[in-house]
């Protein structure tokens, strides 16, 4: 019976792996075709303005998230806001370490060793000393600061176009590309989705990796309420807003033109940080 119970999680295991690697291939072959409908074809980047392919479907999709994000989303930042400020200190660093994860491998596959290296040392400072990353102990060090990296962006970085706009049933705002390249995390490009899901450890369970993430999103929510509530108050199209600082923003990533590719001393996700200047 133990044998049969090994080569049935082993068939789950192998049909997800099956499904996501068929989810990429048909994003990427979506992407590429995209190419003669609205200059996505996977070439260098350059600054053209994505198209948006799905875009009746895309605001059905934002309708949707907004509903969540005022019926839950929000709720939930608001009450995250107001708990002591070191737990959300905390919440912040340590969702900020678990991230280095996947920057590092990704710093690699772009060929940026030296950042790869600083990062690395920046994990095992902060998770050791660090109390598994809930305090920045790296940074009182003198470690720099590097603005994340996921497989979205490496793929941008080898030319790979943007494709389509399009967004994500609750995850948000995406691109044909970034979403492929999110599947890379559960192809084993995340070691902490790996850890998680797959490993023996019995701390480590793939609920807690879905509560990271949800930690990490409402962390970003809490630390934008005011942000995002003026961004929709002054916008004539609260859609075209998000779209327009979510591709500028992936696009200033991918090229890191923004402080040489470092992040000094922020306290915020890096993500769509321009909504603060807004």
């Amino acid at each position: 019976m133990l044998i049969y119970s090994y080569l049935y999680i082993i068939k789950i295991i192998m049909f997800k792996k099956f499904i996501t690697i068929c989810m990429t291939v048909f994003l990427i072959t979506l992407n590429a075709q995209a190419g003669s409908d609205g200059e996505l074809a996977l070439k260098k980047n350059e600054p053209k303005e994505i198209k948006d392919c799905f875009e009746n479907l895309n605001r059905a999709t934002f309708a949707l998230n907004q509903g969540l994000d005022k019926a839950f989303i929000k709720p939930l930042a608001e009450g995250y806001r107001n708990l002591p400020d070191p737990i959300q200190r905390g919440t912040n660093n340590a969702v900020n370490n678990l991230s280095t994860l996947i920057t590092i491998p990704n710093n690699v596959l772009q060929g940026d060793l030296k950042t790869a290296i600083i990062n690395t040392a920046r994990l095992a400072v902060n998770t050791t000393v660090g109390l598994l990353g809930t305090i920045d102990v790296a940074n009182k060090m003198g470690f720099p600061k590097y603005v994340k990296e996921d497989y979205g962006q490496t793929l941008g970085v080898w030319g790979v176009g943007p494709g389509c706009y399009i967004v994500l049933p609750v995850l948000g705002p995406s691109t044909l590309r970034d979403t492929a390249g999110s599947f890379a995390n559960v192809l084993g490009g995340d070691p902490w989705y790996n850890a998680s899901a797959h490993g023996n450890n019995e701390f480590l369970s793939e609920q807690l990796y879905l509560t990271s993430k949800a930690l990490s999103g409402i962390n970003f929510r809490a630390d934008n309420l005011e942000s995002i509530d003026n961004l929709e108050k002054n916008s004539m199209d609260f859609y075209a807003s998000v779209k327009s600082l979510y591709t500028q923003d992936r696009e200033n990533k991918i090229k890191n033109n923004q402080r040489g590719n470092i992040e000094v001393l922020y306290k915020n996700e890096e993500d769509w940080e321009e909504i603060d200047n807004k």
